[in-house]
């Protein structure tokens, strides 16, 4: 809302179907060489987005962080 208030600038978080889902949080453990089970990684990350209550890019982004750092990875953006 400080966005909103401050800019006039709205962020949109659109959901996304579970497949669309799976096929982001697999797409980032991939590139970070995050190394989980596929059956675990996809029961972490719905849990994950059940208790957040959706299913989103930003969703996924912030499992994919928490995980990494469960997993005591670095996260290295280029």
């Amino acid at each position: 809302m400080s966005l909103s208030d401050r800019f006039g600038l709205w962020l949109g978080f659109h959901q996304c179907d579970q497949d669309t889902y799976f096929a982001m949080i697999e797409g980032y453990a991939r590139h970070f060489a995050l190394t989980l089970p596929a059956g675990q990684l996809r029961s972490e990350a719905n849990e994950w987005s059940v208790t957040r209550g959706a299913r989103s890019g930003r969703v996924a982004w912030q499992f994919v962080q928490d995980l990494a750092g469960r997993l005591g990875k670095r996260i290295e953006l280029k």
